[in-house]
C-alpha cells in the first residue's frame, strides 16, 4: 500500500470524516476495491500514481469490500472496482471497472481546480475570443513559471496541436521525462500530431482513388488513402488498406504498412474493440 499522504484507507467509522467532511475542502475519490479482484489491482497503480502527481488536488480513499461490505451496500456498489469522485459531500461522478489512465485524467480533470486548470482556462478563453497574443503569453508565463509541470506541458501541447502548430506542440511532448512520455494521453497525442502532419501531403482523395483502380499496388496511394480514412474517422477502412501495404511490401515506406498501424492502435487507445481485432490480424501476419 501507498505510503503517500494522498491516499489513505477508509472504513465505516472514518468515511464520514475522511470522505463527507474532507470533500468539503478537495475532492475525494473513492476506490471500493477487493483483494481478489483482478480489474481492481490494474486500476490501483493508476489511481495512486495520479493522486501522486495532482499532489493534494484530489485525496483517494481506499475501501476494502471484502472488510467493509456493509459500507460497500450503502454506497451502493454491485460491481468492482467502483470509483466514486465525491465533492462538498455529494457524489458527482463514478465509473465501474478499470479504466485506461486517459480515461481516468479525462474523468478527473473536469473536477479539479487549481493553478494548472485556471491557467488554460484563462488561455482558452483568450483564444476563444481572438486573443491569440494574450493566451499565447498566459501560457508562456506559466511555464516559465513551472518548467517541470508535465500536466501543463500536456495541456499546452494539446492546445497548440488544435490550433495548428503541430511542431511547438512537438517539442513540449519530446521535452517530458521518459517516465511522462509514455503516458496514454501523450501517446495518442502523438498519434493525432503524426496523423496531421501526413494529412498535409495527402492530395485529392478523388486522384488517390483513381490510382488505386488503376494500379491495386500502388502503395503509396494506399498509405495516402490510409490516412485520409483516418481523418474521416473511417478506421477500419483505414486498417485494411495498411495491412494490404503490410501484405504487399514490408519494405515499402520502411514498414509504413506496420508503423500505420501502430499509430492507429495509440490512436484508439489499448482497450478499443478495432485495436484488440487488428493487432490480432497483424500478429497473424507477422507470424
Amino acid at each position: 500500500m501507498s505510503d503517500s499522504p494522498f491516499v489513505i484507507n477508509v472504513t465505516a467509522e472514518t468515511f464520514q470524516q475522511q470522505v463527507i467532511d474532507a470533500s468539503f475542502k478537495q475532492p475525494v475519490l473513492v476506490d471500493f476495491w477487493a483483494e481478489w479482484c483482478n480489474p481492481c489491482q490494474m486500476l490501483v497503480p493508476v489511481l495512486t500514481k495520479l493522486a501522486e502527481e495532482y499532489q493534494g488536488a484530489f485525496i483517494l480513499a481506499k475501501v476494502n469490500t471484502d472488510e467493509q461490505q456493509e459500507l460497500a451496500a450503502q454506497a451502493g456498489v454491485r460491481s468492482l472496482p467502483t470509483v466514486k469522485l465525491i465533492v462538498n459531500g455529494q457524489v458527482v461522478d463514478e465509473f465501474m471497472g478499470a479504466l485506461p489512465e486517459s480515461e481516468v485524467r479525462k474523468f478527473l480533470e473536469p473536477h479539479l481546480q487549481g493553478p494548472t486548470n485556471e491557467v488554460l482556462e484563462a488561455a482558452q478563453q483568450a483564444f476563444d475570443a481572438g486573443r491569440d497574443e494574450e493566451g499565447l503569453e498566459i501560457l508562456n508565463k506559466a511555464l516559465a513559471e513551472d518548467p517541470d509541470n508535465a500536466t501543463l506541458k500536456v495541456n499546452i501541447a494539446r492546445i497548440a496541436a488544435g490550433r495548428g502548430d503541430h511542431d511547438s506542440a512537438q517539442a513540449l511532448l519530446d521535452s517530458l521525462p521518459p517516465e511522462d512520455r509514455d503516458r496514454d494521453e501523450v501517446r495518442e497525442l502523438q498519434a493525432q500530431i503524426k496523423l496531421a502532419k501526413s494529412l498535409a501531403d495527402i492530395g485529392d482523395p478523388r486522384e488517390l482513388q483513381q490510382r488505386i483502380e488503376q494500379n491495386p499496388d500502388d502503395l503509396d496511394a494506399l498509405l495516402k488513402m490510409s490516412h485520409y480514412m483516418t481523418a474521416q474517422g473511417e478506421y477500419e477502412a483505414a486498417m485494411e488498406l495498411l495491412l494490404q501495404i503490410m501484405k504487399k511490401d514490408r519494405s515499402f515506406g520502411d514498414d509504413a504498412g506496420r508503423k500505420g498501424l501502430l499509430d492507429l492502435f495509440e490512436l484508439l487507445g489499448a482497450d478499443h474493440p478495432l485495436t484488440k481485432t487488428w493487432r490480432r490480424k497483424m500478429f497473424s501476419l507477422l507470424h
